[in-house]
Parts: C-alpha cells; sequence; structure tokens
C-alpha cells in the first residue's frame, strides 16, 4: 500500500510540474506583413487530464467546454454561442519543453495545422470588461444616401491584400471609366487596414497605409468619396482593432481624416452582446457619427439578424445588411436577391436593405447572370457597391456596371424597393414603381435553358403607353394586355413601362 501510494504521489508531482502542467496564459504569434500580428491565446488550467479555460482568435472567444488528455498530449474543443447559434472549435496539441504546440484540423482527414504558443503574461488577450449598452433613443437623419449609395468596397476581390495603392488605382480607375460619370462616388476600403492604438487610445493604421489622410485626399482630389470598415467589438472580422470603448474618439479621428463612409461589421461585439442588445450598440456609434463634425454615411452589416430593418433607421443607419456574405457564384447571387421580396416596405430614401455588394466582373458568373445581379440589385433599390478589380474590367462588364438606364431604375427619386409580382416554376416576374407613374419591370429566367415569358398588365397595376427595353437600349412595341419576350438561362429583360398618357 505504502509503495502504491508513494507511485501516486510521483505521478500527481510530474503532472503538476512546470514541465508537465500547461497551466498559463499562452500566445500564439503570426506575424502580418502589414506589422500587425494574428494572435491566438489560450488561457488554460490543468487539473490532472481535466482542462478548462478560453481560447481567443481573431473575433471569436471560446469557453472550452470539453477535453481529454493531458500535457504530452491533449484535445480541447471550445465552444461559444453567436446568437441562437452554438459555435465550436477543436484544437490538438502538447507542451514540448516550454513551447505549447496546438493545431487545427480544416477536415477530420486533413493533416494538422500547428502554431507554437509561449507563455503570456496573467490577462494579456483577456477579452475587455462589457461595457453596459445605452438606453434607447432615435438618432437625428443624417441627411444623407438619398438615392441608394453607389461606388466599390474592397473585399469581394482583395479582401486581406488591400492596401494604399489599390485604393489609389481604384479610384484613378473609377474616375476615369465611366463609373464616376454613371454616379458611383464611394472607394470604400474593408477590413484590415486597422493597426493598434497609441498612447492617447487613437486608432492608427498598418502599414499598408502609412498616411490615410493623405489617401483620402488623393480620393477627393478625384471627385469622389472614400469609406473605412470598422466593428463594435474589440476585434473586427479579420482580428484587427474594433472600436469597442473608442466610439466617439474613433469617429472623430474618421472625420479628420476625411472620411465620408463607415461599413460597420457586428463580428466581435458578439462575445459582449446578444443580439437583443444589437440594436442599442449599433446607435452608440450612430450617436458618435453624428456628432463627429462630418457627414459620414453610416452603414450596418449584421447578416440581417435581430430584425434590423425594423429599427435601422432609428440608430441612424443608411443602410443595413438582410443576409450573410453574397459569393461569386449563381446559387449565392440569386438566392439572396430573389429572396429579398418581404422586406421592401422597410426601404426609403436614406434607409436602404442591403442584400451585399455586387460580384459582377470577378469571373464567377457569366455576363447574363451579371446582368441578373445588377438587374436585380437595381429593381431592390440596394446598394451598388461593385466588389471587382475596376483597372481591368472587360468591356462587357464595363458595359452591365455603367449601363445608365439601368442604374436610373436603382436611382429613382421615390426611393419605392420592388416586389415579385408573379411566379411560374423558375421564372419570376418583379416591378418596382419609379417616379411619374412608371414601372421597372424584371422577367427573370431563374432555369438554366431559354424560356418564354409574359407579363400582364394587370398584374403590374399599369395601363402601359411606352416601354423600353433597358439592356437592348430600344423602344419596344406593345399591344393587348400582356407582353411576352424570350428571356435567356439565367438572364433577365428588364424594362421601363411609362403610363398612358404620359410624356
Amino acid at each position: 500500500m505504502r509503495s502504491l501510494t508513494l507511485a501516486l504521489a510521483v505521478v500527481l508531482l510530474a503532472a503538476q510540474s512546470p514541465g508537465g502542467d500547461i497551466t498559463g496564459n499562452w500566445v500564439a504569434r503570426s506575424p502580418r506583413p502589414d506589422g500587425t500580428s494574428r494572435d491566438t491565446y489560450f488561457n488554460l488550467k490543468q487539473e490532472g487530464s481535466h482542462i478548462t479555460g478560453s481560447i481567443r482568435v481573431t473575433q471569436f472567444y471560446y469557453r472550452i467546454a470539453e477535453s481529454t488528455g493531458g500535457a504530452d498530449g491533449f484535445t480541447i474543443i471550445g465552444s461559444m454561442m453567436d446568437g441562437r447559434n452554438e459555435r465550436r472549435v477543436t484544437y490538438e496539441g502538447k507542451l514540448t519543453g516550454e513551447e505549447l504546440h496546438v493545431g487545427t484540423r480544416p477536415r477530420p482527414d486533413a493533416a494538422l495545422t500547428e502554431m507554437v504558443a509561449h507563455r503570456a503574461p496573467p490577462g494579456e488577450g483577456a477579452m475587455p470588461a462589457r461595457i453596459p449598452p445605452p438606453a434607447l433613443h432615435p438618432v437625428p437623419d443624417n441627411g444623407l444616401a438619398r438615392t441608394p449609395p453607389m461606388g466599390w468596397n474592397s473585399w469581394n476581390k482583395f479582401a486581406g491584400r488591400v492596401d494604399d495603392a489599390a485604393v489609389r488605382g481604384m479610384a484613378d480607375a473609377m474616375a476615369g471609366n465611366g463609373m464616376k460619370d454613371a454616379g458611383y462616388q464611394y472607394i470604400n476600403i474593408d477590413d484590415t487596414w486597422e493597426g493598434g492604438r497609441d498612447a492617447q487610445g487613437r486608432i492608427t493604421t498598418n502599414k499598408k497605409f502609412p498616411d490615410m489622410k493623405a489617401l483620402a485626399d488623393y480620393v477627393h482630389g478625384k471627385g469622389l468619396k472614400i469609406g473605412l470598415y470598422s466593428s463594435p467589438g474589440p476585434n473586427t472580422c479579420a482580428g484587427y482593432e474594433g472600436t469597442y470603448g473608442h466610439e466617439e474618439q474613433d469617429a472623430r479621428t474618421y472625420a479628420a481624416w476625411g472620411i465620408d463612409y463607415l461599413k460597420y461589421d457586428w463580428c466581435g461585439a458578439r462575445n459582449l452582446y446578444t443580439d437583443e442588445e444589437m440594436q442599442a450598440v449599433y446607435q452608440k456609434m450612430g450617436d458618435a457619427l453624428h456628432t463627429a463634425g462630418r457627414p459620414i454615411l453610416y452603414s450596418l452589416c449584421q447578416y440581417g439578424r435581430a430584425d434590423v430593418w425594423k429599427w435601422g433607421a432609428e440608430v441612424g443607419g443608411n443602410a443595413w445588411r438582410t443576409t450573410g456574405d453574397i459569393r461569386d457564384t449563381w446559387d449565392s447571387m440569386s438566392r439572396i436577391g430573389f429572396g429579398q421580396d418581404a422586406l421592401a416596405q422597410w426601404a426609403k430614401p436614406g434607409h436602404w436593405n442591403d442584400p451585399d455588394m455586387l460580384e459582377i466582373g470577378n469571373g464567377g458568373m457569366t455576363d447574363a447572370e451579371y446582368k441578373t445581379h445588377m438587374s436585380l440589385w437595381s429593381i431592390l433599390a440596394a446598394p451598388l457597391l461593385a466588389g471587382n478589380d475596376l483597372r481591368s474590367m472587360t468591356p462587357a462588364v464595363t458595359e452591365i456596371l455603367t449601363n445608365r438606364e439601368v442604374i436610373a431604375v436603382n436611382q429613382d427619386a421615390a426611393g419605392r424597393q420592388g416586389r415579385r409580382i408573379a411566379k411560374s416554376g423558375d421564372q419570376e416576374v418583379w416591378a418596382r414603381p419609379l417616379s411619374g407613374g412608371a414601372q421597372a419591370v424584371g422577367l427573370f429566367n431563374r432555369a438554366a435553358e431559354p424560356a418564354t415569358m409574359t407579363v400582364k398588365w394587370r398584374d403590374v397595376a399599369i395601363t402601359p403607353g411606352r416601354a423600353r427595353d433597358l439592356w437592348a437600349h430600344r423602344d419596344v412595341t406593345l399591344s393587348g394586355a400582356e407582353y411576352a419576350v424570350e428571356v435567356p438561362g439565367h438572364g433577365v429583360v428588364m424594362l421601363r413601362v411609362a403610363p398612358a398618357g404620359a410624356r
């Protein structure tokens, strides 16, 4: 018995020794070319073969829900709530000397992607204390975006590769390729521009953007406007510095730089707030922008959660995302675009439903499908934010993005979002009421093969006088109570129909 007790004591001491215990705060730093680093924190407590604690990486903060093994080989499973959904992550690791080797597998049968973590001071990388959200109140209208905003955003094409040179190049291209003349005006930098904070708490840029004020001046010198991205959380989606606890300070910094547009992405805020608190959290930045000293268009990016269309205008929002992220595929674009019908009542001048940015020209769809994309977003009165490389567009892509007759539908001053008025299988007819009693009518063929489609004028609630095909750029002859036309597979015929007697 004595020898058994002694052996057990030796095992316990070994498990608790510095070389065999992973208890502590660990950080794996992955330097980025922009001078920042992607930091993953493991705050762990080991008790025998049981491990508890937390994992913080980019926008995510997980509590360890399950664990097996010990210092010589362990698996931990982290869990976090994202609204009403649970996210889980699995790490495998072991302690080697004073290095914690930890990795994940993109698929169960894939090789382990490993990182090496070292001990960090206690508290480093911890989530900040929660700041209670403010009481609700209306934020004054900023008077911007009386028609849907038009411009360009860096994410769809460049993601984290965007830099000062690319932004200048996009401004040059937009000013010279007809887009500016067609109504596009915003050059928007998405995530990964952020550095850290200086000694006074001011947000700084990273090496990719050496002088944001100079860049804004350059874009303004082209007769265009410039936008930025951030998050109400401590971190953005890509793990860069968010505005948490610095909303008013950051809004003043944006204004001092000359920023004209802010895309504000929920991401890291979900670790501190519930979806039910989302309105108050977005209101906080709405108030900050209102007093920043410069008109800044406010675009809410929260993926259509919490019925944002019902309160987006109340927090000062000019646009709000109604969906998850779009991809450059027919399935993604069509699922998102044709799913917007029920939200029409919430769109109005200054405040728009946003089904996400355009993928036109990124190569994942045909020109016919891109025409459907442009037509549908215009009928939806959606923001038109190009997401391709404006410096290397084909003539066909340029024509799609600068079709002024289609853009005129999007920018119609009445500000009414279109609706689906008829559906038969894969064929749908949508209509948007326009100023002066006209209607924009889209005949959309969601099938892969061509189809003959018919629009009945009683469904559009119009007695037509004149009609124009906005992609063929020609007037069409109307007779009788309906109009029939062949529509390409995944394509569209888009008409502007004036009522009888209109000039």
